[in-house]
């Protein structure tokens, strides 16, 4: 199977509007998946979510997460990411890549609206560090 190299996992992500499948390890070990909306800052993957969502508690008592985003359609490519989360409540920033989150899959006419919905306190924003990352650019193959 073909892999992506750095550029080719970065564009796959940032296309269109795919979510990311978030895999956490709730407080007795089972897992948890949700799907979340993100941008990328560099390598990070960033999203918000609600500090007291299963997803926000998880994030913060394991500090690690996994993501998956996919195409549906054929080739059937995916790009799967592993690693440290920094969750952070700071107003100015959690508004701002709320904005930038929301323009993306709402687009920029009603990105001030997603702001002002999601960069609330209560709200966390997550980053996501790459430790390890599958890039796979076609299954059929």
């Amino acid at each position: 199977m073909p892999t992506m190299n750095h550029d080719e996992w970065r564009a796959f992500l940032s296309a269109g509007t795919r979510t990311a499948k978030l895999a956490t390890v709730r407080a007795d070990g089972g897992p948890h998946v949700a799907p979340v909306w993100f941008v990328l800052d560099g390598d990070d993957l960033v999203f918000n979510t609600g500090a007291d969502t299963v997803k926000g508690r998880n994030l913060r008592r394991e500090g690690r997460a996994s993501v998956c985003v996919d195409d549906e359609t054929p080739p059937f490519a995916f790009v799967s990411i592993t690693g440290p989360v920094t969750l952070s409540e700071e107003p100015v920033e959690l508004r701002r890549w709320a904005t930038v989150i929301g323009g993306r899959y709402m687009g920029a006419e009603r990105a001030e609206d997603f702001g002002r919905r999601n960069g609330v306190p209560g709200e966390l924003l997550v980053r996501l560090r790459p430790e390890q990352i599958v890039a796979i650019a076609d299954l059929t193959g």
